[in-house]
């Protein structure tokens, strides 16, 4: 199996952009996913599958080394409106536990054209992210010592946590704009934090 690549991002909010731009993300956008948003099976219950805060993914408190496991299961993930995350087959839905984000974003390339950047993330199972109005970065500041909490929208509600090299790398791109540092990426302006 091929890594999963996004199939969400959508050409219809990067109007005026470059063309190779939208050429980026056909390229990164003819895999299509299984269609879980599509499935609503019946038969549902829980499977001791857990996605641990540095990305690991344990079954029964023994971590999966197989990647191609990790790429197949998350292939089939979807967020229940609750918050709750479910492995999804047509025939039957398990819910699994969640410590934090569903991946981490463990790279970062930037694709420059002409004036116009597009920040692709990298997951640690491999798959790819364009930063945009569909698929936006997200950081929080939940600590007392205003340490940042970084995310990426990968797809259908599945987060990935930024991490920390990665987050220094889109800092160091940072623009201010008016009280808040941000970077641009598809011609969309994503705040990082307050401009000091």
């Amino acid at each position: 199996m091929s890594n999963p690549i996004d199939n969400t991002a959508s050409t219809a909010t990067l109007t005026g952009l470059p063309a190779a731009i939208d050429d980026l993300i056909e390229h990164w956008s003819n895999q299509s996913l299984p269609p879980v948003d599509q499935w609503h099976p019946t038969d549902s219950g829980e499977i001791d599958i857990r996605i641990l805060k540095n990305g690991e993914w344990w079954y029964r408190s023994t971590p999966i080394h197989r990647l191609r496991l990790v790429q197949l299961f998350s292939s089939v993930l979807r967020v229940e409106s609750d918050g709750s995350t479910w492995l999804v087959t047509p025939a039957q839905k398990l819910r699994i536990t969640v410590d934090d984000a569903h991946f981490q974003a463990v790279l970062m390339d930037v694709e420059e054209h002409l004036l116009q950047a597009a920040l692709v993330f990298t997951t640690n199972i491999g798959e790819r992210v364009i930063a945009d109005a569909d698929h936006l970065i997200d950081v929080q500041y939940p600590h007392n010592d205003g340490s940042p909490e970084p995310f990426v929208h990968v797809r259908s509600g599945l987060t990935a946590r930024i991490t920390r090299s990665v987050f220094i790398q889109l800092a160091e791109r940072a623009e201010i704009r008016g009280n808040e540092a941000g970077v641009v990426s598809c011609g969309v302006f994503m705040p990082l934090g307050p401009a000091e």
